[in-house]
């Protein structure tokens, strides 16, 4: 007997297997929603004025002061300087006539030709007075014998004021001088006092002291009756006035040597050239005045020593002092225009 086969079931068909699903990123958190800015809402103002211009109504304030600018460099500097403790003047004529008092009393020239000057004034008038009499000094006055010393001692004080000036320009001294008083022409003027108080000081002096020697050593009946008080002043003040000319020259010319024979040929050319004038007739009248007012007649005059001169010297004083005083000004305006 057959027995009836049992069906088999059938396979069912393998299904491909399927590839692993890629896992995704998480997603990122989205930001959260922001509310909407506010829009500006528009406010209607009253129109504003320009720029700097008064508000109506408005209590106008003061403007506020500015910073001061830093100090430079130099302004610290400055402040940080050395401070002198001698306090600051402004300088006048009284600090130049001391400042030239002071260079005129140390140098050696003042003392020497200061001392030549006294030795013969001095000497030379002590001389004459041992040599004379009494009778003599009838009709003379006792100052008579200063007068043979004024002749060479005048040339004394002519050197002397030709070097006040001209030998600063000579060391070049004359720039300290003009930088530490930059007004010139006080400078000019303190050399001019003191030079002629000094000068007129001391040849004053030298002969008053012979006249008074003279005095003393000669007295008598009739002697002694001219005047000679006011030969003391007019001769110290002739001679002192020739040095104040002489410093003059010295300033304009700015040498010594020159201004020196300068002022010689002005006072020995005229006493010698009327001797020459009197050949001819045209010229006679210029030689008599030259003759007159030269330096030594003028001292002739002053100091009474012809009877028949007198004048007492006062046209010889004016003349110089005219002239004196006519050297002076150009010294001064050159001084002004030209250069140390």
């Amino acid at each position: 007997m057959t027995t009836p086969e049992t069906p088999q079931p059938q396979a069912q068909p393998q299904q491909p297997a399927q590839p692993p699903a890629p896992q995704q990123a998480p997603a990122a958190q989205a930001p959260a929603p922001q509310a909407p800015a506010p829009q500006p809402v528009a406010v209607a103002t009253a129109p504003q004025p320009p720029y700097g211009a008064p508000v109506p109504g408005a209590t106008p304030m003061a403007p506020a002061p500015a910073a001061p600018a830093p100090p430079s460099a130099w302004q610290q500097a400055m402040n940080n300087a050395y401070t002198s403790p001698i306090p600051i003047k402004r300088t006048n004529l009284g600090h130049a006539l001391t400042s030239e008092w002071t260079k005129i009393k140390s140098v050696r020239s003042t003392m020497w030709t200061l001392g030549v000057f006294m030795l013969l004034v001095i000497g030379i008038g002590l001389l004459a007075v041992a040599q004379t009499d009494d009778a003599d000094y009838v009709d003379v006055p006792y100052t008579i014998p200063a007068f043979f010393g004024l002749i060479l001692g005048q040339i004394c004080l002519i050197t002397l004021g030709v070097l006040v000036t001209s030998s600063e320009y000579g060391t070049g001294m004359i720039r300290t001088t003009f930088t530490a008083s930059p007004q010139r022409s006080r400078v000019l003027a303190a050399k001019a006092l003191v030079f002629f108080v000094l000068a007129f000081v001391v040849s004053a002096g030298s002969i008053f002291f012979v006249g008074l020697v003279a005095s003393g050593a000669h007295s008598g009946p009739g002697v002694g009756e001219v005047s000679w008080i006011d030969t003391v002043f007019k001769g110290g003040l002739y001679v002192s006035l020739l040095g104040v000319l002489a410093l003059a020259v010295g300033s304009m010319l700015r040498h010594s040597a020159g201004a020196i024979t300068t002022m010689l040929g002005i006072v020995l050319v005229p006493a010698i050239m009327p001797a020459f004038l009197g050949i001819w007739s045209s010229t006679e009248k210029l030689g008599e005045k030259m003759e007159e007012y030269n330096a030594i007649s003028s001292l002739a005059e002053i100091f009474k020593i012809d009877s028949s001169l007198d004048g007492g010297g006062g046209g010889q004083l004016v003349l110089l002092i005219v002239v004196t005083a006519a050297a002076l000004a150009g010294a001064f305006a050159l001084l002004e225009k030209r250069d140390v």
